[in-house]
């Protein structure tokens, strides 16, 4: 009979040590707790376009690297297009002439090249660091290895209307996940392959805020489109322009060089009225609203080029 016991006792032992083992996941910084439901948004919305997230990373430099399949640029994209998607604050739009818009970036050849976008704001975005390592422990009894991912991320945020940067800034992310065994016995992982989504998503979180209040600080422009049997300005329903809103009308200001920067500038311009809309019309492409003044006007013989309409803020 005791030795009955003794035998069931002996099985137990690794079948309790067995129960400590453990194959957990920690992400420390990427963890983001999920806002609380809102209300859809029903301010003006602004149109951003995303227009290059790249790999700038030391291994994308590579002679063997193929840039035009460069998973990590993809990742940043999606996971921040689905980001700004989430505050129902902005219309996204892709654009496929990226190396032209880049360029016209590069040579900076003045606010008309980026008007031609199609949006209130560019985005670029680029990976600026990405690294992995494995580390573990091992005891008399146990053994665990740690996963960790690290991730930098820049963004430019341009104004197209002035053609000028408003916002950059860095961050960096970190994931991890550890596996751990005892006497043998528990989890084992191969590399995980969702920790370069995780690192990522960790250092764009941190840049989303800033990006929505740069975008959304300066207020609501658009362009006149027509003015003769009646005024038709860019922007509709989509971009939550509504029937009686009433926005004001502004003269563009004075083109000068900064002597500073050596760039030229625009000085703040003059209102000359307001409208009240009338009606919205159009695909979410190509837009319109039917305005009519209500106090103020266009000069006779005005270009409407060398106007403006804006959102009022109290």
């Amino acid at each position: 009979m005791n030795k009955v016991k003794f035998i069931l006792f002996g099985i137990a032992i690794p079948l309790v040590l067995a129960g400590c083992a453990t194959n957990k996941v920690v992400h420390a910084e990427s963890q983001v707790t999920p806002p609380p439901p809102q209300e859809e948004f029903q301010g003006l919305k602004r149109k951003v376009a995303i227009a290059r997230f790249s790999n700038e990373t030391e291994a994308a430099r590579s002679a063997f690297y193929d840039q035009s399949r460069d998973p990590l640029g993809r990742q940043g994209q999606e996971i921040l297009t689905t980001r700004l998607a989430k505050t129902g604050k902005f219309i996204l739009l892709e654009r496929n002439d990226l190396d032209k818009i880049q360029k016209e970036l590069e040579d900076f050849g003045g606010k008309e090249s980026f008007q031609k976008v199609g949006a209130d704001f560019l985005l670029l975005g680029a990976i600026t660091e990405f690294g992995r390592k494995t580390t573990g422990e091992e005891g008399a009894f146990s053994r665990s290895k740690t996963q960790t991912v690290q991730a930098g991320v820049s963004i430019r945020l341009v104004d197209v209307f002035t053609g000028q940067i408003i916002y950059s800034e860095e961050a960096k992310g970190q994931a991890e996940t550890t596996s751990s065994t005892t006497l043998g016995m528990g989890g084992t992982a191969n590399f995980d392959a969702t920790l370069s989504d995780k690192a990522i998503s960790a250092a764009i979180s941190k840049l989303v805020e800033n990006i929505i209040n740069n975008c959304t600080d300066k207020p609501w422009r658009s362009f006149i489109l027509s003015n003769d049997d009646a005024m038709f300005i860019a922007g509709g329903k989509s971009q939550g322009v509504k029937v009686r809103d009433i926005f004001e009308v502004v003269e563009k200001g004075k083109q000068v060089k900064n002597p500073q920067t050596g760039m030229m500038m625009e000085l703040p311009g003059r209102a000359v009225g307001k409208v009240q809309i009338q009606s919205t019309g159009g695909d979410p492409q190509n837009e319109y609203s039917i305005a009519a003044f209500i106090e103020g006007g266009l000069p006779s013989g005005a270009d409407i080029s060398n106007f403006y309409v804006q959102e009022i803020r109290k």
